[in-house]
């Protein structure tokens, strides 16, 4: 038992002359705004320990300032955050002032993906896994692009694996947002409402304010497309680039799903916010990278199965990725009418996605373990040994417990499951970490940051 001990006046002044960034942190670093979780205050810390000052100033997540010098992050992130239309929430405007330098930078704002990582923690993993320029890094299961978009600002390759080929285009078209033309993007502003009738009749039309999507609504809506060639030459010049169109095209996918979900604005009001902001984002980022464009790395988007990785042993660097909430998120709910433009067939799509297979909750969760553990297996084949695996799952005992018929407090967590699954093919735990969801709360509350190694 510790006996009393009687701390001066004097003493107490000198210990809360300092705060508990002055003890972490040389005073040569500023810390970026809005840091305010203790996991990132824990990546930060690793960030400082581990990467150079000119490492800091190139790469780091967590710090505003080295020196006199300011950060690329800060000069990525500063100024106003996304173009929000006039009719936005002041939900949706806090939560972009608040994360401001978390998630409201480059293109990953692009397009409402459920699920999104925050792409300052990846950058920050990134560091602390040692990633270095030149290096290679996987996401196997990627979703919306963001460990391919943040490792190739770092000039780390990447290669990105999903099983929805609406996930493929779409960070594809987030990636070349970082270097396509813009004048041509400009000119399709100006001209909003021929692009627009272009994109209606190349894609179809969704029914305005229908979340419930029916098998005759898809059919139809699949019916009502036409080919591209015949409408090509209504667009202003430089849209027929590939790249660029693929850019509009994701803005106009994008307004169809706000058009679906609600009937405050008409799809083309929509459409026009939605191809200002994805135009704003994209010549904010590219004043940034002017004249370092060649600095960007390679990255690949693919369409494949994270259970059979297209991958030779042992040739990468480090894994990052965040698995399928188990059942808690259908993520082709809200793609079915991109995924119809795309004439993929929903219901056989789902049969092969992880976390959704199956026909009961039990049986789900069954399969999920199952497919997680030929995942890990092949993340540990492809990685290279003494690197980093890095996963980010939430848990959400509630919804297992009603499954398994226990109370809540009696379930294994999917962050312990994973754990164990990883231990099975050489992958040991070195770091576990917990980060708050916002959000989410009804279906989970929190998630863990877990760090694995293979030896």
């Amino acid at each position: 038992m510790k006996t009393a001990n009687r701390v001066s006046i004097a003493k107490k002044e000198d210990i809360f002359s300092r705060n508990i960034y002055q003890c972490l942190f040389p005073e040569h670093l500023e810390l970026i705004p809005q840091l305010n979780e203790v996991y990132e205050l824990e990546l930060a810390f690793y960030e400082s320990q581990i990467l150079s000052d000119e490492e800091i100033i190139n790469n780091g997540a967590y710090f505003a300032r080295v020196g006199d010098q300011l950060t690329r992050h800060f000069l990525m992130c500063r100024g106003e955050p996304v173009k929000l239309p006039q009719h936005s929430s002041s939900r949706l405007k806090a939560f972009f002032e608040t994360n401001q330098f978390k998630t409201g930078y480059a293109t990953h704002g692009l397009f409402p993906y459920r699920g999104k990582f925050h792409p300052q923690m990846i950058k920050g993993l990134m560091n602390v896994m040692g990633l270095k320029p030149g290096d290679t890094v996987l996401d196997p299961m990627m979703g919306s692009g963001t460990v391919l978009i943040e490792a190739r600002l770092m000039g780390i390759k990447s290669i990105g694996i999903d099983a929805s080929p609406f996930c493929r285009f779409m960070v594809q078209a987030k990636l070349d947002g970082l270097t396509i033309p813009l004048a041509p993007v400009r000119c399709a502003l100006n001209n909003c409402q021929s692009v627009f009738e272009y994109f209606k009749r190349l894609a179809g039309e969704p029914e305005q304010g229908i979340k419930m999507r029916t098998e005759n609504y898809l059919q139809k809506s699949f019916l009502t497309m036409e080919s591209n060639d015949r409408y090509i030459a209504n667009l202003p010049n430089g849209c027929e680039n590939e790249k660029v169109h693929n850019f509009l095209l994701l803005a106009y996918l994008d307004s169809a799903g706000y058009s679906e979900r609600s009937n405050r604005k008409s799809h083309y009001e929509q459409f026009k916010a939605i191809l200002e902001r994805y135009l704003f984002v994209a010549e904010k980022i590219q004043r940034i990278l002017s004249g370092t464009e060649n600095e960007l790395a390679e990255a690949t988007p693919l369409e494949g199965d994270a259970r059979s990785l297209p991958l030779e042993n042992s040739s990468i660097d480090g894994v990052i990725f965040s698995p399928p909430y188990s059942f808690a998120i259908d993520y082709l709910e809200n793609d079915s009418f991109h995924l119809n433009y795309l004439g993929v067939p929903v219901d056989q799509l789902r049969q092969k996605m992880i976390g959704l297979r199956g026909k009961t909750l039990r049986e789900k969760f069954e399969l999920y373990k199952l497919d997680m553990d030929k995942v890990l297996s092949e993340c540990a084949r492809v990685l290279k040994r003494e690197r980093f695996c890095t996963i980010v799952v939430g848990t959400n005992n509630n919804q297992l417990g009603k499954i398994l018929g226990v109370k809540p407090e009696n379930v294994q967590g999917i962050d312990d499951i994973l754990i164990e699954l990883g231990k099975k093919h050489g992958l040991h735990l070195v770091r576990k970490m917990n980060r708050q969801i916002t959000g989410m709360a009804n279906t989970m509350r929190s998630e863990f940051i877990i760090i694995l190694q293979r030896k």
